[in-house]
């Protein structure tokens, strides 16, 4: 696609024809769309190439949705003259040789003569219109005029009244360098347009091609020797054994079996610290192997990769249109229209002024050429691809644009306590045996043995402490939720480890995390310390210093939660709270003020879609990512400020970015019509408006954000 109006002519198109959930993302030229109604995809392609695109078949493209990819196909004249840099170097020497009677020396000389100066003019034009002029016909068939019917009308009405000057002997009416100039600048803008969207995309494809790289894959022959032989990383299949030596690349995703390492994750998490890998740890396709060898076996390939994960999030959320483009999209569609109407007017009401057609014809034109909807069309997807760019860099990750836009309004952050603002790793700090005839030895085993058969954080790090060969056999056991553990062993005795539920009666002390019984009796007590993130402090205290609250929502017991949120001063404690009662707590939150929610359990899932914008940590559990619209990488809680930053400056981006496009029509349009401009000049002021806009969305690359 050359611009952002062929995307809203598609998107239109698309619509038009009655298919819902529309996206085109001009950065990638990517369509996807639900096929409804009576069309399918083959009169869907013909009706697209009709507006001048090729639909090229997305093989990965998934069964229930349509994906394609779009190539404008105006313009592919034979071998070379393919791309707008290639039409632009071809132009340029006629272009200049037209120039040439600006110098006072070469204004009588042959190459003045209208005739040669007609033909110079003729390859120009025929690239010209065999590229604009079939995209403009194209587009007025369809009734959704683009920016290229304005290029086509001005230059060829530059022409022809510079042949009937060449007709009719007037050589004051020759303006041949006008139609070359035209044809030659756009060219040039549109070829600089298309240089910085690839060149925001170019991070991504940087991510893309890390996939491709050669693996080694370990396989035994029939007297189980292991043999070792190079294969392509797309080659590999899940289950497959791999090498991966000091210095090499990470082919996909993959858990150690054997061998400790140093690895660079930078791809995925912005940081270039090496971090320390050993057996059963996974290493993520893409990330490099500083130090150590290890053996691993593949666990995810192709799309399923968490590289291919982030690539087709970032992708996706590029063709969403936060709402600030929408009404951009409304003016974009009248546009061409519009200016069309205004370059007729001013050429009427200049001749009947200046009683002159020449000028008033030049000044008509310059309004035709000056005028860029594409600056429009283009404010929104630049910025949104340099912020989702940057954001994907560090680790963090955005499903769609409108969460980017959203993080402007965003006055409260609600957390939850274990797995987010702490690590989820506990460790035992202290213990009690309140039956005399228990020795330490005894208890330990007691608790381990039925600790043993949870799957709860908590009991993991028990048994991880309390490991013993010598465990009790039980006769039955089970977990029953909200208590703990149940067991009861061969001669009939019933032991529990669970929450204070099943000590109620026993104690009123409700401060321990794990209680013991046998028989009913409290023999014993456990207290846990979880470790507080060391990023959780810095990150609450840049909350505090834009003004927006911090609450902290546990379903832990009120006395640990508030413990730690007056250890990191985070404003408001909720604690004791079910899966449900979170989800209601941040409805109403959400409905005083727009709210941002951080988790990553399983029972944050529904509270984060109903949050204004839910933000989940990688480590998170699957449903929780699927349900937050942004997602931190590698325990990515220190990026939560960069991903408020990049939203905010984002939003900032393209509304200073939308001011210079509407500012820039509403400005060069009437100087043009009042002939304060060329058009020669007003198509070289168009070339350059959208490089103003890419210049000042590529600043997000590299502006403080924090």
């Amino acid at each position: 696609m050359d611009c952002p109006t062929c995307a809203l002519t598609i998107n239109k198109y698309l619509e038009k024809e009655g298919m819902e959930n529309v996206k085109v993302n001009f950065a990638t030229g990517d369509v996807s769309f639900e096929l409804k109604g009576q069309k399918n995809e083959s009169a869907l392609s013909k009706g697209l190439n009709g507006l001048g695109y090729t639909v090229v078949e997305d093989q990965e493209a998934h069964p229930h949705s349509h994906d394609h990819a779009l190539e404008h196909d105006h313009g592919r004249q034979g071998g070379w003259l393919k791309t707008n840099m290639q039409r632009f170097w071809f132009c340029l020497p006629f272009t200049l040789v037209l120039m040439l009677h600006m110098i006072p020396a070469l204004q009588h000389s042959w190459l003045m003569q209208p005739w040669i100066q007609f033909s110079i003019t003729l390859p120009v034009l025929a690239v010209g219109m065999s590229y604009f002029g079939v995209s403009a016909i194209k587009s007025i068939r369809n009734r959704m005029p683009n920016m290229n019917v304005l290029v086509t009308i001005g230059a060829l009405a530059a022409f022809i009244y510079s042949l009937y000057g060449t007709l009719t002997g007037q050589h004051d009416y020759i303006f041949y360098e006008t139609a070359a100039t035209v044809i030659t600048l756009v060219f040039l803008g549109n070829y600089m347009e298309e240089h910085t969207v690839s060149s925001t995309q170019a991070q991504l494809k940087k991510l893309a091609q890390t996939q491709v790289v050669m693996a080694n894959m370990i396989a035994y022959d029939q007297e189980h020797n292991e043999n070792i032989f190079s294969v392509e990383s797309n080659a590999l299949r899940t289950g497959d054994l791999i090498l991966i030596k000091s210095g090499e690349q990470v082919p996909a995703d993959c858990k150690i079996l054997w061998g400790d390492a140093s690895v660079n994750e930078a791809i995925i998490t912005g940081e270039s610290v090496p971090v320390k890998k050993q057996s059963k740890d996974k290493l993520i396709g893409g990330s490099i192997m500083v130090d150590g060898t290890v053996k691993a076996q593949v666990t995810a390939v192709g799309s399923d990769t968490v590289m291919a994960g982030i690539i087709s999030l970032v992708n996706e959320a590029q063709g969403e249109k936060p709402p600030v483009q929408q009404m951009a999209d409304k003016i974009s569609a009248v546009f061409v229209p519009l200016v069309i109407g205004i370059a007729f007017l001013t050429f009427i009401i200049n001749w009947l002024i200046l009683q002159d057609f020449t000028p008033a014809l030049m000044r008509a034109i310059a309004v035709l050429v000056i005028a860029c909807p594409c600056a429009m069309g283009l404010a929104t997807p630049a910025a949104i691809a340099v912020g989702l760019g940057r954001g994907a860099r560090n680790g963090v990750l955005f499903r769609n644009a409108t969460s980017l836009e959203n993080f402007k309004d965003i006055r409260q952050v609600v957390f939850d306590k274990t797995g987010t603002l702490t690590t989820g790793n506990f460790t035992i700090d202290g213990f009690q045996i309140l039956d005399p005839g228990i020795s330490e030895e005894v208890f330990k085993n007691i608790v381990y043995s039925l600790e043993k058969y949870s799957n709860h954080p908590i009991a993991k790090s028990i048994t991880r402490s309390w490991k013993t060969t010598n465990e009790i056999r039980w006769k039955k056991i089970a977990e029953e939720k909200g208590k703990g553990m149940l067991a009861t062993d061969k001669e009939g005795i019933e032991y529990g480890a669970g929450s204070y539920g099943i000590a109620v009666g026993q104690t009123t002390s409700d401060q321990h995390n794990i209680y013991i019984t046998r028989n009913q009796q409290l023999i014993g007590t456990i207290d846990l310390k979880d470790e507080l993130r060391p990023e959780a402090k810095t990150v609450i205290n840049y909350f505090h210093s834009k003004n927006i609250k911090t609450i902290l929502l546990s379903g832990d017991r009120f006395s640990k939660a508030k413990q730690i949120a007056d250890e990191l001063g985070i404003d408001e404690v909720i604690a004791e709270k079910t899966p449900e009662e979170k989800l209601q707590i941040i409805g109403k939150k959400n409905a005083q003020v727009p709210t941002a929610m951080v988790g990553d359990g399983i029972n944050d899932a529904p509270a984060l879609a109903k949050a204004t914008i839910g933000i989940s940590m990688s480590d998170a559990s699957q449903i929780a990512m699927q349900t937050a619209q942004v997602v931190l990488t590698n325990h990515g809680l220190k990026n939560l400020p960069l991903a408020m930053g990049l939203g905010r400056h984002t939003y900032k981006t393209i509304k200073e970015n939308l001011f210079w496009a509407f500012s820039y029509n509403i400005v060069a349009i009437p100087v043009a019509a009042i002939g304060l401009l060329t058009p020669m000049f007003g198509a070289l002021i168009m070339a350059f408006s959208d490089v103003v806009l890419a210049l000042n969305s590529g600043r997000l690359m590299v502006k403080k954000v924090v």
